[in-house]
Formats: C-alpha cells, structure tokens, sequence
C-alpha cells in the first residue's frame, strides 16, 4: 500500500474548515473582522454567547491561527489574524474554484 501523504495546504484548510465549524466561531470572526483596531472587552457581551464557552472558542480560533490575542489584565485584546485571514481566503478560493464542471450541474 502507497503511502500518500496531504498537501500543506490541504491540512491547512482543513484546520481553517474545523476552526470555523461552530456558528458561535463564525460570529466571533464576524464580529472580530469588522472591528478596525484590536477589540479590548468581553465578548460574550457582545454576541449571544455564553460566557462559559466564549473561551472555547477563542481558543480554537487562535489556535487554528485566525485569531489573535492577547492577556491583559483585566480584559483580553482579540483580533483577526490578517496574515493567516488573506491566506484562508486564498486557500477557501482556490479550493471552491477548482472544479472541472462549470456547469451548473454535472449530474443531469
């Protein structure tokens, strides 16, 4: 048996796709992304989000690389990740771009 291996970039949306699997996630990055400078506060007060799993989640995003952050006492400074933000984009583009059919269905 052949041992095949992903592509980096195929891990790397894949890590994208499951950082971005939750709709509390995606109100997070929502939230985050239209913020101009670093957002210092709760977030939980301002997307209905339990304070209990708001950090589960700003874990995963910042883990994953799209977010951000910082620990300052006595609030937390959260941002997008701009860098890894352009890169998703690319990766997410590319990936939903690349189909041979270009028909509206390949199945009739």
């Amino acid at each position: 048996m052949a041992n095949k291996e992903y592509s980096i970039e195929q891990e790397q949306v894949a890590r994208f796709a499951k950082a971005m699997g939750h709709p509390a996630r995606i109100a997070i990055l929502q939230f985050l992304a239209r913020q101009r400078t670093c957002y210092f506060g709760d977030i939980h007060m301002e997307l209905p989000i339990a304070k209990a799993t708001v950090s589960q989640h700003l874990k995963e995003l910042k883990d994953a690389g799209l977010i951000q952050g910082e620990v300052e006492t006595p609030k937390v400074k959260y941002c997008i990740n701009r860098e890894n933000w352009r890169l998703a984009k690319a990766l997410f583009a590319e990936f939903f771009n690349d189909c041979a059919c270009k028909k509206e269905s390949c199945c009739k």
